[in-house]
């Protein structure tokens, strides 16, 4: 039933305010799944958990990692109960199907001194768009934001002087976020110096106040923004494949670090269960572990190197 799809994809977009990225995403793994039914002569409003599991030994078969097979079971699920709450399905099968269990995965993240070389790196260019992308970087690192809350950031939202943004995240919930004074500084000198050359090069009324613009004029898009990240890895020289989330993942870990509550961090973030936010307590505490085994005197020796030693010593007496 592609209308309803179609439907649900505006109902990700306008109700609960997914990124482009995370729709066609959802897009995707409907459509798979109707391909799927299509093969095997299966009404989407007749689907039965059997025909669920068919299908789960068919991604299997193909060989997809259990992280998608559960991302796509996620993206169905979600899809079902939109048809279910539509009345066109009685009951959602797909919420008596257990998602299989897929290896963790933990966030890549910048430790602080790459995170500061990272910026010093981007304030050494010469280029016209220079202060821009270093604004960009400062909301990333230091406020954490999502690239979707970066194109969308506003000026009618920042408050300059008490340095915090009022921020729409997933599901239409606001939130306060503030910002650091470097993150102030290179927003004023971006606001006054840059952005009203770049907003000559395309005078749209609907992109006024919006605070990050491409260098033709136009509002940034997500992908616009992983093109900027890219360009400031060729043009810094930095050997890191650079990305929204890992920036956001390495403010994350930053205040994790410097002993802030994970509540904070999950209010921060925008997210809306703290078990998603408690990913990053493991890459802390692998942060810790190098820091440990890096600095104290006794971790950097094993047990049996210190009974040699200590033989040795009583041998030279």
């Amino acid at each position: 039933m592609i209308s309803s799809l179609s439907d649900f994809l505006v109902y990700l977009r306008l109700n609960r305010n997914y990124s482009p990225r995370t729709i066609s995403s959802y897009q995707l793994d409907c459509q798979d799944f109707y391909g799927f039914l299509l093969n095997v002569g299966v009404e989407d409003q007749k689907v039965t958990i059997e025909d669920i599991r068919q299908y789960l030994v068919a991604q299997l078969t193909k060989g997809l990692s259990r992280r998608t097979i559960k991302r796509r079971l996620s993206a169905l699920r979600s899809y079902y109960d939109f048809l279910e709450s539509k009345k066109i399905v009685e009951i959602n099968p797909f919420s008596l199907v257990n998602s299989p269990k897929a290896e963790k995965r933990y966030p890549q993240v910048l430790d602080q001194a790459n995170a500061q070389l990272l910026l010093d790196a981007n304030f050494k260019r010469k280029d016209w768009l220079m202060i821009r992308d270093q604004t960009l970087l400062y909301f990333l690192i230091d406020s954490g934001l999502r690239v979707s809350e970066i194109t969308n950031l506003d000026f009618l939202w920042v408050d300059v002087n008490q340095r915090v943004m009022r921020i729409r995240g997933k599901g239409n919930k606001d939130r306060l976020v503030p910002f650091s004074l470097e993150a102030r500084d290179s927003l004023l000198q971006y606001r006054d110096e840059l952005r009203p050359i770049l907003k000559e090069k395309n005078n749209d009324a609907k992109n006024n106040t919006i605070v990050f613009l491409s260098a033709t004029g136009r509002k940034l898009t997500s992908r616009g923004v992983e093109y900027i990240l890219d360009e400031i890895q060729k043009k810094t020289g930095l050997f890191v494949h650079l990305h929204p989330h890992l920036l956001r993942h390495t403010f994350a870990t930053h205040l994790l670090d410097k002993g802030a509550d994970l509540r904070l961090i999950q209010e921060l973030l925008g997210h809306a269960s703290i078990s998603t936010t408690q990913v990053y307590t493991h890459v802390s505490s692998q942060a810790m572990q190098r820091e440990y085994f890096a600095s104290h005197p006794r971790a950097r020796v094993s047990r049996a190197e210190e009974i040699v030693d200590y033989k040795g010593k009583k041998e030279e007496k």
